[in-house]
């Protein structure tokens, strides 16, 4: 990895913080995309820590707001000419509707929209520093979806559903990135999703209510945080996948989705309201 530029979402903690480590010890050059800073600050420490010769930088950014993906995506243009991996790694789960600065519902804009968002302001740079790659970390709680959910992707004519919701945005994670794979098609740039497991983080901490009881009571059952990322360095850094596109990938092995994240119909739906939603022609 030594020379390659990579960008990595959501990289403050869990399986975000875990494959910027691994990926510093490959040599690549990193820029970890975070929301706080302090927290931020502390997983540059530990990438440091990690690997003492790592090259890393970072760039804050609240991925739950459009007008910060755009800016972040501005911000890595004037630091670097290249990139060559980037990885959507940023997830969120709730138990109660929010709605983003953008009036969107937060799960599935900071799940799917703003990577959505990301990868076309960047999507020049990467098949210019082509061969690249693209991993985005959906779930197997794509599984949990309504194959519907286009038809409310707000969530505002329902009751909500936190496993349903994330379900829906993880799916979109797939669906993406088969839509992506087709776009990029005879370009060296590469789109690839995975589940990376039950993986015990603070993620969904921030629930409150049973939900967050619930998390805490599977905690003894999940994987560790450097397991969980082990798939995404494999999609990252592996000659084994050089050139392979548009899968969807488990324990560093190609694996079969649900029905609807293999539906092209849906995935084209999908972009399609991806695109006025954030107001671009991807």
């Amino acid at each position: 990895m030594d020379g390659k530029v990579c960008l990595i979402t959501g990289a403050t903690g869990g399986i975000g913080q875990e494959t910027a480590k691994a990926l510093a010890r490959l040599g690549a050059t990193l820029v970890l995309s975070g929301r706080d800073a302090a927290r931020t600050a502390a997983t540059i420490a530990a990438v440091r820590e990690a690997a003492p010769q790592a090259r890393v930088e970072s760039l804050l950014a609240d991925l739950s707001s459009l007008a910060s993906v755009r800016a972040l995506a501005q911000a890595f243009r004037e630091r670097h000419q290249r990139l060559d991996i980037l990885v959507n790694n940023a997830g969120l789960i709730i138990d109660r509707r929010e709605v983003t600065v953008d009036g969107y519902e937060a799960t599935f804009a900071t799940n799917h929209l703003s990577h959505f968002l990301l990868t076309h302001l960047l999507r020049d740079l990467l098949v210019a520093s082509g061969p690249a790659r693209i991993i985005n970390v959906s779930s197997f709680g794509h599984a949990f979806a309504n194959t519907d959910f286009l038809d409310d992707p707000q969530t505002a004519n329902q009751p909500y559903r936190p496993l349903r919701v994330y379900g829906n945005a993880k799916l979109s994670n797939i669906l993406f990135t088969k839509g992506l794979a087709k776009r990029l098609a005879g370009t060296q740039v590469t789109a690839n999703a995975l589940h990376p497991g039950a993986v015990r983080t603070g993620f969904g901490h921030n629930s409150q209510g049973i939900f967050r009881h619930l998390v805490k009571l599977g905690a003894p059952f999940m994987i560790s945080s450097e397991k969980g990322a082990r798939t995404s360095v494999y999609l990252a850094a592996s000659p084994e996948v050089a050139g392979v596109s548009g899968e969807y990938f488990i324990k560093c092995r190609k694996a079969k989705p649900s029905s609807a994240a293999r539906d092209e119909a849906l995935a084209e739906r999908l972009w399609q309201v991806s695109e006025e939603l954030t107001g671009v022609k991807a």
